[in-house]
């Protein structure tokens, strides 16, 4: 049954999913509706699907609140009539509580799940119970496909006429660790085409997004990233700011606030996107540790068994490096330190952190290798002769400029400003644990991610000595106050493990 209200338009929002409306108390009675009913709302033939608030004040009686969402998309007017009706439980629903009972779906089944997803149809708590169904019932190798395959296929399909288009991809989960942004201009260097998407942070103090965003502006159309990209071989670009796989950027935003990733959902959230981008190559660095997103080499395994598979079924050629992980890569956390560390490898200064050099030379030699550019065993010389010739800077800054960066950024730059506190060793001994969890957590309380200058910058290494007073790492933090806020969380933060020689 339907019903006729007038439309009262406010001027606040709801910041993103659910549509919200708001519907009298006495008015709700009379209509069946409570809180938190979804409900069709319909206006000029347009149809969408919101949640229900009820309220005794701010409208009245044959009333309904509007958020600005809601109008604003929908060109509702002040005092329009539309029409409201019950939601009726689509195939979407039953497919997500049918895999909440154990059982496996269909491309069919999926396909329904991520249109709704897409359409809006699916709230918040429906969204969070699919991003759960993953984690409590694993998908099979087929669903991983008929998934990624829905997400892909539903978004934005960007081809770049490119016989070979690579890309280089780490599954995070480890501090640091920013190669990407060392591996990209690498391989644009020599001619490749590396288009890279990538995401902001979600369990971690910076994602390549983020850090990158330091540099130059990361969110651009479609075809603004085709002149990038045609001009330098690669961008350096924000996914989410697409319409790439949008069914996974909703997916995210419910994840995000739970530190909620299943392997499945990383997996496809990962290679959909790939496939929707038309990569043809592609390596994927997957660190694994006790105190990372993957915690043996028997998970990193399976996790790789699984990253193949897709690659077979989407003509993918694969490469996974699983790498043991017992600290961070480079020494900066967060997104002004992570960005200059990756200055100072690419601008070949001193002090540039060596591990994060030799570990994205590794991953942009198995990437030169695998596109058939060298020979098996002398790809990472190939990449070396490229960063140490300058060359790799200098497709840098061809992709900084293009995005609208300044191209003449020196390391020393990004950090100018912060406020600053070091931490130093109650005691002397060895390094003998580096605590990832710990890092992660500190760097969020300083403002990472989104305080681009929050973060840390580690000055000891796993196995090295200390002596009492000497300093451990620095904390940056573009205000006093958040400064502050992370030393009180050092009470209970113990980044570092010494033990007494």
């Amino acid at each position: 049954m339907a019903f006729v209200l007038r439309a009262k338009r406010f001027d606040f929002s709801t910041g993103g999913q659910p549509f919200v409306v708001v519907i009298r108390n006495e008015d709700g009675l009379r209509f069946g509706i409570r809180a938190g009913d979804r409900l069709v709302l319909q206006s000029d033939g347009r149809k969408i699907i919101v949640q229900a608030d009820l309220t005794h004040r701010r409208v009245r009686p044959g009333e309904i609140g509007l958020f600005r969402e809601v109008w604003k998309e929908n060109r509702i007017q002040p005092q329009q009539a539309v029409e409201i009706s019950p939601f009726a439980r689509p195939l979407s629903i039953e497919a997500v509580k049918k895999k909440l009972l154990g059982k496996k779906l269909n491309q069919s089944e999926f396909d329904a799940v991520v249109k709704d997803i897409i359409n809006n149809r699916f709230g918040t708590t429906e969204l969070t119970y699919f991003v759960a169904s993953s984690f409590v019932r694993e998908y099979s190798n087929d669903e991983l496909y008929y998934l990624t395959k829905a997400i892909a296929l539903n978004g934005e399909q960007i081809r770049f006429k490119r016989k070979i288009v690579a890309d280089k991809h780490s599954v995070g989960g480890l501090a640091g660790n920013r190669t990407t942004m060392i591996v990209v201009p690498i391989i644009a260097s020599i001619g490749v085409c590396i288009p890279k998407t990538s995401s902001r942070a979600i369990t971690s103090p910076s994602g390549t997004a983020d850090t990158m965003e330091v540099l130059a502006p990361v969110a651009f159309p479609v075809d603004r990233i085709l002149k990038i990209v045609k001009k330098n071989n690669a961008c350096l670009v924000w996914g989410g700011g697409l319409q790439l796989a949008p069914a996974d950027d909703r997916i995210i935003k419910v994840s995000r606030p739970l530190s909620l990733e299943p392997y499945s959902k990383m997996i496809v959230s990962i290679m959909a996107k790939k496939v929707a981008m038309g990569i043809t190559h592609l390596v994927v660095d997957m660190p694994y540790g006790d105190s990372t997103k993957i915690p043996d080499l028997a998970s990193a395994k399976r996790l790789a068994a699984k990253f193949r598979y897709l690659g077979r079924r989407f003509n993918i050629k694969i490469r996974v490096a699983m790498i043991e992980a017992k600290e961070p890569i480079g020494k900066g956390v967060g997104p002004a330190l992570e960005a200059r560390d990756v200055l100072r490898v690419l601008q070949q200064k001193e002090y540039r952190p060596k591990d994060l050099e030799e570990k994205a030379l590794k991953l942009a030699g198995m990437l030169i290798e695998l596109i058939g550019v060298a020979r098996k065993g002398t790809g990472s010389s190939v990449a070396r002769d490229q960063l140490v010739s300058g060359k790799a800077w200098k497709a840098m800054q061809g992709i900084i400029k293009s995005q609208g960066g300044r191209p003449s950024l020196d390391s020393e730059d990004v950090t100018l400003g912060a406020k600053r506190f070091r931490v130093y060793a109650k005691h002397g001994g060895v390094v003998t644990r580096i605590n990832n969890r710990a890092i992660d957590e500190l760097a969020r309380s300083l403002g990472a991610p989104e305080d681009k200058v929050g973060g840390l910058h580690l000055k000891k290494r796993l196995h090295e000595k200390v002596v009492a007073g000497e300093a451990l790492y620095t904390c940056y933090a573009s205000s006093q106050s958040r400064l502050n806020l992370a030393i009180a969380a050092l009470k209970h933060i113990h980044v570092f493990t010494i033990t007494r020689q």
